[in-house]
C-alpha cells in the first residue's frame, strides 16, 4: 500500500513563510510504527526549500507530485487551514477514485465534506483510529469504502 501525504505548507502566507511542518514527522512516524510495510510519499521530502523555487522548478515539482498521486492507494490530507496545493492534490485523488482521509477542524468546508471518505478533526483522533483499526483494510483496493472498519471520530 502506498499513501500520498498532503498537507498545508504555505497556506495563505505571503512571501516565503511556511506553516510548521512538525505534523509531517508525527503522522508519518505513527503510521510507520503501526504499519512498517506501508510506503508514504510526502511531497516535502527532498523539497524543504520549495517556496524559493523558480517557476520552472516549481512547475516540475508540483506537477510531478500530482503525477505521483496516480501511483497511490490512499491520500491523507492534513488541513488545519485551507491549502491550495493540497486541495488540488485532493481533487486529483478524488478524480482517480483514490480514497482520501483528512485531518482538519474545517468540518463545514466543502472540499473536506465532499472529497474525503472520512475526516478527523485532530491528529489525536486520527492516531486513535489508526491504533484501533487496520488502515490497510480501510478500503478494498478500488476506491470503495470497506464495510469492515469501525466508524470512529
Amino acid at each position: 500500500m502506498k499513501i500520498f501525504f498532503g498537507g498545508i505548507i504555505q497556506g495563505s502566507n505571503q512571501g516565503q513563510d511556511i506553516h510548521s511542518q512538525d505534523y509531517r514527522n508525527r503522522v508519518k512516524r505513527f503510521i510507520k510504527d503501526s504499519y512498517p510495510d506501508i510506503d508514504i510519499f510526502d511531497p516535502v521530502d527532498n523539497h524543504e526549500q520549495s517556496v524559493g523555487y523558480d517557476d520552472q522548478q516549481a512547475h516540475t515539482t508540483f506537477f510531478g507530485h500530482l503525477d505521483i498521486v496516480h501511483t497511490c492507494d490512499l491520500m491523507i490530507a492534513y488541513l488545519p487551514q485551507a491549502s491550495l496545493g493540497t486541495a488540488i492534490e485532493m481533487k486529483r485523488a478524488y478524480d482517480l477514485k483514490i480514497p482520501i482521509v483528512s485531518i482538519s477542524p474545517m468540518t463545514t468546508n466543502w472540499v473536506i465534506r465532499l472529497l474525503t471518505e472520512r475526516n478527523f478533526e485532530t491528529v489525536e483522533a486520527f492516531e486513535k483510529f489508526i491504533a484501533d483499526n487496520d488502515i490497510r483494510e480501510m478500503y478494498n483496493g478500488n476506491g470503495a469504502k470497506s464495510d469492515n472498519i469501525e466508524e470512529t471520530a
